[in-house]
């Protein structure tokens, strides 16, 4: 059976104010996208190509003291993203995400990023909205973009497609943002201000 991904209807996110980039904006998008009203599962195959729908994606980024964690896709669903170096962990959100929550979106956060690393204690906020209608994989999510802040740098990766993590400053991250896909390179941009705003 085909995998089912949550979905939103393109003309919804543009509704609210469409962009290319990220935006610190959250609450200006949050309940528009979140509504149940508008929200449905549809094929994965057929969402990967159909412009009319935005797939909602919880991008997860891990800091510890100032440092983010990064690594490199090897694999896994997103073909088009193998090989690209990332700071973002996440997925897409499953039916099977309702039957834990009334909140099948936070429910889906959270078991990606179990599915996905083994992480020490941490605080977590939601810091942003990303988009990017440039390409091909961009034109079909939208990002919403959360921050966990570690009690340790001690993350270990759980999936065999995410490979060589660490962390390294944002400097460090900037001198090879053409590695990054495009969504880490909007917060590797933009890290400056977040990182001023409590």
């Amino acid at each position: 059976m085909s995998e089912q991904v949550l979905v939103v209807p393109a003309t919804r996110f543009y509704s609210l104010g469409g962009f290319d980039g990220f935006s610190t904006e959250w609450s200006r998008y949050r309940e528009g996208l979140l509504d149940p009203n508008y929200l449905q599962f549809r094929p994965r195959e057929q969402a990967e190509y159909d412009p009319t729908y935005k797939q909602l994606i919880p991008y997860i980024v891990l800091c510890h003291e100032g440092r983010l964690f990064h690594y490199r896709r090897v694999g896994g669903g997103e073909k088009r993203l193998t090989a690209r170096r990332s700071i973002g962990l996440g997925g897409h959100i499953n039916p099977c995400d309702c039957h834990s929550s009334n909140d099948p979106y936070r429910a889906g956060m959270l078991r990606e990023l179990v599915e996905e690393a083994d992480l020490p204690a941490y605080q977590e906020r939601t810091i942003g909205i990303i988009n990017d209608d440039r390409t091909l994989v961009g034109r079909v999510h939208v990002g919403i973009v959360h921050l966990l802040t570690l009690s340790e740098p001690r993350v270990r990766l759980r999936e065999a497609g995410l490979a060589a993590g660490g962390f390294a400053t944002v400097e460090e991250l900037r001198i090879q943002a053409s590695d990054f896909e495009s969504w880490s390179q909007f917060l590797i941009e933009a890290w400056p201000r977040l990182s001023a705003t409590p």
